[in-house]
């Protein structure tokens, strides 16, 4: 019955000691049999195959090894978009809804303003600025496999978003000096030496989404040296911050001459996005 393979998963993920272990049994359960809550209060009593109890039961055992919920989901959500997840991408987090906010106030009166999302992963902040604000929006990522993600979830969305495969330390060559409104990334920025440190769900995404170098800087000098001259003038940069990186990029942006620098916190008290304007 759907209330007993519900409970039998919710058991194992909270005795594995999997936080929300409510909830991700929902997302799981919804996942197999395509029940969620309201389903499994009014139909407990409906049955599930032998072929549904083998999966939920195999999907629940992987995720006792801290494989992240996401992935096996196949899809996460972002500001009230799907998006196709799976190993290779970054997954979209809470966080970033917060830089993703920054760009929207900024493209706010601003239809068919012209946005670059660096790094861009999954599309999470492109297919948000292309869905929400109407920018045309190019989005920029290097890895094969992220980048197929990308392609994914813009045809998934039926957006215009332009993808492009690129490396964000060279590809600025070919986009004209002050013919951008926005520039937004969310680039890689953990110092090498913590990697090794992050929660267990993060050492199954891909490194090369996290590795920021020595300092965890590599990406934002790059980006705020060789990206600023493509705004125009009251176009502006926003950037997703790691912990304790908020004033060292902001006296990256003060030395381009950026104005309008501030700071917004994430739900947890920390900086996690700075804005500036050229």
């Amino acid at each position: 019955m759907l209330k007993d393979s519900f409970r039998q998963c919710r058991a194992a993920l909270q005795n594995g000691g999997v936080e929300a272990a409510d909830f991700e049994a929902l997302c799981l359960l919804r996942h197999v049999t395509g029940c969620g809550r309201a389903e499994l209060i009014a139909h407990g009593d409906a049955p599930v195959t032998a072929e549904q109890a083998a999966l939920l039961h195999s999907l629940t055992q992987k995720r006792l090894t801290r494989y992240p919920l996401q992935y096996l989901l196949g899809e996460w959500e972002f500001m009230g978009i799907s998006l196709c997840v799976g190993e290779g991408v970054l997954i979209p987090r809470d966080d970033t809804e917060v830089c993703a906010r920054l760009c929207l106030d900024h493209l706010k009166g601003k239809p068919h303003a012209r946005a670059v999302d660096l790094c861009a992963g999954s599309g999470a902040i492109a297919l948000a600025l292309e869905m929400l604000a109407g920018a045309d929006v190019t989005a920029v990522e290097l890895s094969d496999k992220a980048f197929s993600f990308l392609q994914k979830n813009i045809k998934r969305n039926s957006c215009r978003v332009k993808a492009v495969q690129d490396d964000i330390f060279t590809c600025h060559a070919a986009f004209a000096d002050g013919s951008l409104d926005l520039i937004v990334s969310n680039p890689p920025y953990i110092p090498q030496g913590e990697l090794a440190c992050l929660q267990d769900e993060v050492q199954f995404e891909p490194k090369a989404a996290l590795d920021g170098g020595i300092d965890g800087m590599d990406f934002y000098r790059a980006i705020v040296r060789d990206w600023t001259p493509k705004l125009q003038k009251g176009g502006a940069m926003v950037l997703e911050l790691g912990e304790n990186q908020a004033e060292p990029v902001k006296e990256l942006l003060r030395k381009q001459r950026m104005t309008g620098i501030r700071t917004e916190m994430d739900f947890g008290g920390c900086e996690r996005a700075v804005i500036a304007i050229r």
